[in-house]
């Protein structure tokens, strides 16, 4: 990894911080009333590739949390790509405290097909977040949508759903699907200071959303 690959990477994970906290804004009371009656946060990270996002997704939902409180933020990641997945637990995989916060972060990746869920027992239910980092909806809509499906199961009542995209269209069209799938959306963002990439309107976290199920 080059030295300015490295620097593009983080920079862009600055960035998808702040966006959280912009995507989120106007919800956290409602996400840190859910938190108080949990024994710990517990982020499903589907597609997550060698999940680059781990820490900034367990530093998110920790620092919704009340203040001193050291429950475990856990974070499980599913990807179809083993490779992928062995970096992700060589670089963030087991248990470690959080950096600048009390309590600890856990983090399990493993091998699966993101649309087919349902054959992980393993995985449990009733997560506070699912989270897809630049969904892939125009590569394969009908597998997209059952991924979705699976996400918007998995979360628990009061839960969230969480996505980025590169695309404008596309991010359009996986917002339209998830509502039609049962997602109800609470906020959609576009991140103003995205990193342009060489395809012509492709660009880093260009929009995030978040929603909840529709009760």
């Amino acid at each position: 990894m080059s030295d300015r690959f490295k620097a593009e990477t983080e920079e862009d994970l600055q960035r998808l911080r702040k966006m959280l906290r912009k995507v989120t804004s106007g919800d956290e009371q409602a996400v840190r009333r859910r938190l108080a009656k949990k024994d710990e946060a517990r982020i499903l990270d589907l597609a997550c590739g060698d999940c680059r996002e781990a820490e900034v997704l367990t530093d998110f939902l920790a620092d919704l949390k009340e203040p001193g409180d050291e429950r475990l933020v856990k974070l499980t990641g599913v990807d179809v790509r083993a490779r992928e997945i062995a970096d992700a637990n060589l670089r963030f995989g087991g248990k470690k405290k959080l950096q600048g916060k009390p309590g600890t972060r856990e983090c399990d990746f493993f091998t699966g097909d993101a649309s087919k869920l349902d054959g992980h027992e393993e995985l449990g239910e009733d997560f506070d977040l699912v989270f897809m980092r630049h969904q892939n909806y125009w590569n394969g809509a009908k597998t997209w949508e059952e991924i979705y499906d699976q996400a918007l199961n998995k979360l628990d009542e009061d839960g969230r759903l969480i996505i980025t995209s590169y695309f404008d269209k596309e991010h359009q069209l996986a917002l339209e699907a998830i509502q039609r799938l049962g997602g109800e959306l609470i906020k959609s963002e576009f991140n103003p200071e995205t990193r342009e990439l060489i395809t012509e309107g492709k660009s880093v976290d260009r929009h995030v959303a978040i929603f909840k199920r529709k009760k």
